[in-house]
């Protein structure tokens, strides 16, 4: 199992200032407390500000729990995020099939892009691991 400096600390801190959403904490393969936050405005604003200060956690966190390999993570959510609703992710990872499924689909109107939102990480180990 080869790890790395899969996530990165920049991208953490640009995703917390949207951080009432949730978004840092998908990036860092947190789901559950991604999806809290966004229903709650992380926690009413007073988890995303502590949020603040546990983004060098949450990094060392996921660069000890996700391989390094030829797909960057930061790429695969960057394609997730603006392209996600075409397959652009999953084209980037070499998923063809459900990438052509998701393009013609719009992810299968939105339920797959939900769940790539809390299953990105793992799928992009899983290629790297290949």
């Amino acid at each position: 199992m080869t790890h790395g400096d899969t996530h990165r600390k920049t991208i953490g801190y640009i995703l917390w200032i949207f951080g009432f959403t949730g978004s840092h904490r998908f990036y860092y393969g947190k789901p559950v407390t991604g999806t809290l936050w966004f229903f709650t405005l992380g926690l009413l604003g007073i988890g995303w500000l502590i949020d603040l200060f546990l983004i060098p956690s949450m990094d060392r966190q996921a660069d000890l729990r996700f391989a390094a390999g030829p797909r960057d993570y930061t790429v695969a959510w960057v394609l997730l995020t603006f392209l996600g609703l075409f397959g652009a992710h999953r084209f980037y990872m070499g998923k063809w099939i459900s990438a052509i499924i998701y393009l013609f689909t719009g992810a299968l109107v939105g339920v797959g892009y939900l769940y790539d939102l809390w299953t990105l990480n793992d799928q992009v180990t899983q290629v790297n691991r290949r």
